[in-house]
């Protein structure tokens, strides 16, 4: 999960214009928040319970806990 945040944070560095401007990069950063979100779902309840200030149920649509 650490990886795909380097990742993107190296593909834009916060810069929305570049973000924009460029598919290759919106297609690198949309696939590694898919498996950011993918990776979330299999952390365990015990870690989840380690973090309870991460609002593990937001971002999901039928608002159920990764």
């Amino acid at each position: 999960m650490l990886e795909c945040i380097s990742r993107i944070t190296e593909y834009v560095g916060g810069d929305e214009a570049l973000f924009r401007s460029s598919r290759l990069v919106q297609d690198a950063v949309v696939r590694n928040l898919q498996t950011l979100a993918e990776s979330s779902q299999r952390l365990s309840d015990q870690v989840k319970d380690n973090e309870p200030a991460t609002p593990w149920r937001e971002g999901r649509p039928d608002g159920r806990a990764p």
